[in-house]
């Protein structure tokens, strides 16, 4: 069974291993009502969702009026202006077939431009926080992408006392001195603020390069299951973090399988064999 730990301060036990649901961005209503069966018998809990998903929204709406209680709900903007923000959370709250969401998160927000937009007069952070005190979101957090965003998440804790965050961790990415000291920072000053930290790209093998993708994933993901279970298993032996599950639905049974049977080990010796599988950095500015 996957463990559920606290998210952050929200007083939900949400499990470790999230449904990142890009997964349905290009699914058919039967393969979502497929999807949302699996991650519901593994004990999943909490669903990790975005406007910009394609049509990810659109399909967990019929799923919704049946399975709602069964979730803490989470999904994203990009739209960086009060007005433009607003109505895109009116769009998700129709699409999903609900009436509320329980998290609320300015997506991809690493611009510095585009930060100072979100969180200036008029920006993205006066529709959030007016959502949240007409209950249609309950908590707010900040996504981001590159090797900056432990920075930039830190400058909008700084500006905004926000619930979560979301950002990359796998063993490569914490190879550079930049972005590990910015890691370190920032789940230090979560902790001590009680933010839960998800993580994603912990199935990134690298980038496509000039491969054809064969994946629903911007990156070259790892395949087979002994690949899967090193790569899932070096991100739960951090302790405390939540791991957002990867956005195919072909490869997420073999995720939810290697989830389940996490054991403690050293995240040393699993980087090795990461690095030995190949295990690229995707992002590297």
């Amino acid at each position: 069974m996957i463990e559920k730990l606290p998210f952050g301060r929200t007083g939900h036990m949400s499990t470790r291993t999230l449904f990142g649901a890009f997964a349905l961005s290009r699914a058919t209503d039967k393969e979502a009502g497929e999807t949302l069966e699996m991650i519901l018998s593994h004990g999943i809990n909490h669903i990790d969702t975005a406007a910009s998903y394609g049509d990810a929204e659109l399909r967990l709406g019929p799923w919704m009026a049946e399975h709602r209680q069964d979730f803490f709900l989470a999904t994203k903007t990009e739209k960086r202006t009060y007005q433009e923000a607003k109505e895109e959370l009116h769009r998700s709250l129709e699409r999903m077939r609900v009436s509320s969401v329980d998290m609320w998160q300015m997506h991809l927000l690493v611009d510095p431009d585009e930060w100072e937009t979100a969180m200036g007069p008029g920006g993205g952070l006066e529709a959030f926080i007016e959502a949240r005190e007409q209950g249609l979101v309950r908590y707010l957090g900040v996504t981001g992408h590159g090797v900056t965003v432990p920075q930039m998440h830190m400058r909008s804790l700084a500006r905004f006392d926000f619930d979560a965050v979301l950002l990359p961790y796998n063993h490569t990415m914490m190879q550079n001195a930049q972005y590990a000291a910015g890691f370190e920072a920032l789940v230090a000053m979560c902790a001590e603020r009680n933010v839960a930290v998800q993580t994603i790209k912990a199935m990134a093998r690298g980038g496509w390069g000039h491969k054809t993708p064969t994946y629903n994933t911007w990156y070259e993901p790892f395949e087979s299951q002994e690949e899967i279970d090193l790569a899932i298993s070096w991100v739960l032996n951090r302790a405390g973090v939540f791991l957002n599950t990867v956005g195919d639905m072909q490869l997420l049974p073999k995720v939810l399988d290697a989830a389940n049977r996490f054991t403690l080990a050293s995240q040393a010796e699993i980087g090795k064999k990461l690095i030995e599988l190949g295990m690229e950095p995707l992002f590297k500015e």
